[in-house]
């Protein structure tokens, strides 16, 4: 009689840093199922919007609420939205942005303070004087049954992103670049002040999974020239404290609008800030078009779990009602299309490893990711890039 035992099934998993747009594009649409696109970037501004509030209330620097932010959109490029919570994903992505970032906090605390935020009503019953949920109040049996099941769940999900990042727990920034970035241009600080806001937003795109971080400081620069002197006549040249000669906003819009010696100083390309700018005025146009963005939180009759995909009073509850609107959708639908009458061609762009923007992700191995069966080598880089 042949045996009919199989050798383990084995494979590798490469870590790759970014994807190009049809890459991200192939992944996402796999994943999001039914959804419309709307839907997906609905719950996607929601996820990014409860992950701002717990973090900012948490106390936590910015490198960790962005990196959050960026394992939340990683994740849901390998795994569908239909079979997880956005409000699990994007605890089980602070969780592990605590860790890559030294900030860490028990998964216990985090539930905690994300109760608060959910369950109003259990604030009040715990009557904490800091505004948090006190579980050590709660019924015992209802304490196990929910922040168990909870954390477990929330552990569940930490094995499954880390997968999605082969264990690398590098995480870059573009913030320092922001300041260096300005410094070089010779752009005033108050530009700079803005090109370090917009830098914050960019990550409720897909956008710095695409581009590096000094590539983002810079559109995120040229995005804050755009938005400074589109419409506007063009400000003198003036010092700044230190006596240092600044250049006005529409020089800095002149430069990079258009090809130069700046492409190669800075390692950057044109076609990659005018996709930065069109992504970063398509959220700015959202945020301006949608009201409830801007209305006071509600709270829920009951502290049910949130839904798969959040209903509006959801999304009302967890974004910030003070966000300020400087820029109306008329203004920025108007830059959209001056910006549109002058861009370049978009740069070709290859897969790392492959010319398939799909071929990494499909298959029996990508099935693999989440499984206890057989071997998986995870590296920490795209085929071609590491030493066999």
């Amino acid at each position: 009689m042949e045996g009919t035992s199989q050798a383990p099934i084995s494979s590798s998993k490469y870590f790759h840093p970014y994807f190009t747009p049809a890459e991200v594009e192939s992944l996402s649409a796999k994943q999001r199922g039914k959804l419309s696109v709307s839907q997906e970037e609905r719950i996607r501004q929601t996820a990014c919007s409860f992950l701002e509030t717990l973090g900012s209330r948490i106390g936590f620097p910015r490198r960790t609420i962005v990196t959050a932010q960026v394992l939340y959109h990683r994740f849901h490029l390998f795994f569908p939205r239909k079979d997880f919570n956005y409000v699990d994903v994007a605890l089980a992505a602070l969780y592990v942005s605590t860790k890559m970032n030294d900030t860490l906090k028990k998964p216990r605390e985090l539930l905690a303070l994300s109760y608060a935020l959910r369950y109003p009503d259990l604030v009040a019953k715990s009557k904490n004087p800091a505004g948090e949920v006190d579980l050590d109040t709660m019924d015992p049996q209802a304490r196990f049954i929910a922040v168990e099941t909870d954390r477990q769940r929330l552990l569940g999900i930490e094995r499954l992103i880390m997968e999605t990042i082969c264990f690398n727990f590098t995480s870059k920034v573009p913030f320092p670049y922001v300041i260096k970035l300005g410094k070089a241009l010779r752009a005033p600080k108050i530009l700079t002040k803005s090109a370090w806001r917009i830098s914050i937003d960019v990550y409720r795109t897909l956008l710095p999974i695409q581009y590096p971080p000094h590539t983002i400081a810079l559109g995120s620069i040229f995005v804050a020239a755009l938005l400074a002197t589109f419409e506007k006549p063009p400000a003198p040249e003036s010092s700044d404290a230190e006596g240092y000669q600044v250049r006005n906003s529409h020089e800095i819009v002149a430069q990079l609008k258009d090809r130069g010696s700046w492409e190669e100083q800075f390692h950057a390309q044109v076609e990659d800030l005018e996709v930065i700018a069109h992504t970063v005025l398509d959220l700015l146009i959202h945020v301006a078009q949608s009201p409830q963005t801007n209305t006071s939180p509600r709270t829920p009759r009951t502290p049910s779990s949130p839904s798969t995909y959040p209903s509006p009073r959801d999304r009302q509850q967890l974004i910030n009602p003070n966000t300020p609107l400087p820029y109306h959708a008329d203004y920025l639908l108007r830059l959209k299309i001056a910006l549109r009458e002058h861009e370049h061609p978009q740069r070709p762009r290859q897969p790392l490893g492959t010319s398939d923007p799909s071929a990494l992700y499909s298959g029996d191995d990508a099935t693999m990711l989440g499984r206890s069966e057989g071997t998986i080598r995870f590296l920490f880089g795209p085929p071609g890039t590491l030493d066999s």
